[in-house]
């Protein structure tokens, strides 16, 4: 018989102790999730190099498009280059819908996570569940959107599992229904890695909104 993927309830304004401890541990373990962002349904994992591989194969991507890490401040990822720019966007508008790419000089995270050119792409998630969850994993945690590469991504659980279904992946993918989601845009992308950070992904957070913060950023040409 076919394996399914896992459907459980995080509906509750309140998130119980005990199921955010399973699914932390069904993560340790290698497992895949899908969650609910502040503006998509994300497949994720843990930043070891055999989940996010499985995550790649799911995704049909290669290592050249890495995933981003989902992390509750930017205290929780000491081993990247925290330029002042990047601390200070991150100060302003996170949590929020701002994704900063930073160096990752020590090479601490895998391929898949980690760009060719050695960045690593961080976010701190508003979404309650999300800082929830990242509260009882104790880590980062690899996001990526739940659609198949170029489709459109998932804003509820129902779809979430019905790709994860059409995708293949079984028991080992939990689906956490966090409720439906509206339509918004994705995040802005700024990349901190240089010693100027510049944007290369317009969304949520206008460029003049951040000026407000850093007036010499500005968007690659």
């Amino acid at each position: 018989p076919l394996v399914e993927p896992k459907l459980l309830d995080f509906l509750g304004p309140a998130f119980d102790g005990e199921s955010l401890g399973r699914v932390a541990e069904h993560l340790r373990s290698g497992g895949l999730v899908a969650m609910p962002t502040e503006t998509i349904y994300g497949f994720g994992c843990v930043p070891d190099p055999n989940p996010v591989g499985r995550l790649q194969l799911l995704k049909r991507r290669g290592s050249d498009k890495p995933f981003l890490l989902l992390i509750d401040s930017a205290n929780s990822v000491p081993e990247l280059k925290w330029s002042r720019e990047a601390l200070e966007l991150a100060s302003a508008f996170w949590p929020g819908a701002l994704t900063l790419i930073l160096s990752d000089p020590a090479g601490r995270f895998p391929p898949g996570v980690r760009s060719g050119k050695g960045g690593v792409a961080v976010r701190v998630s508003p979404h309650p569940l999300v800082q929830a969850l990242l509260g009882a994993l104790g880590g980062p945690l690899v996001s990526t959107s739940a659609n198949v590469s170029g489709g459109v991504p998932a804003l509820g659980a129902e779809r979430a599992f019905e790709l994860a279904r059409e995708l293949g992946v079984g028991e080992s993918m939990w689906v956490l229904d966090g409720g439906f989601l509206e339509a918004s845009n994705p995040s802005t992308i700024v990349d901190c890695t240089g010693s100027v950070p510049f944007v290369i992904r317009s969304g949520t957070i206008p460029l003049n909104r951040m000026r407000c913060v850093l007036p010499e950023l500005d968007e690659k040409h």
